[in-house]
């Protein structure tokens, strides 16, 4: 993860993009790194923001194009388990586009509300806002560990 920290505001963008779609990385972690580099706090936000926030909705975009065969055949998702997704979608609705940047079950979520075609631009602005919380929350606590 240095390169993308040597990379600066542009690494930091490449990272939480990647980090919003299905690929694994860690997001807080670069953000600290490069703050602990030197990058400015509100640069940071709004990159990180932005750049995660476009790689979520990339995972949300896939979803919406995905097919339910393509779910079964590539990746062995059961029946049974986009049932219980789909029960999920239905009982939270958009408000799982705020918590779309949980480990492991955030991608799952965006990819989710793409393919059941949850509300577009209701989904992605409640996305925004969760993923500026979200990096706003490190950049403060790092401010206070400084």
């Amino acid at each position: 993860m240095d390169w993308l920290i040597d990379l600066g505001y542009v690494g930091l963008f490449i990272g939480t993009f990647v980090a919003g779609t299905v690929l694994p990385l860690s997001s807080d972690v670069l953000l600290i790194g490069l703050l602990a580099a030197g990058g400015n706090p509100i640069a940071c936000l709004v990159v990180a923001t932005l750049g995660n926030w476009l790689g979520a909705m990339t995972s949300y975009v896939l979803g919406w194009y995905a097919k339910w065969e393509w779910l079964e055949k590539y990746f062995k998702i059961s029946p049974e388990t986009i049932e219980r997704q789909r029960q999920r979608i239905d009982r939270y609705g958009i408000w799982l586009a705020a918590v779309y940047w949980a480990p492991i079950v955030g991608i799952v979520i965006m990819v989710a509300l793409g393919l059941y075609k949850v509300r577009p631009r209701a989904t992605a602005i409640i996305a925004l806002v969760g993923a500026f919380l979200r990096f706003l929350f490190w950049i403060l606590l790092n401010a206070v560990w400084q």
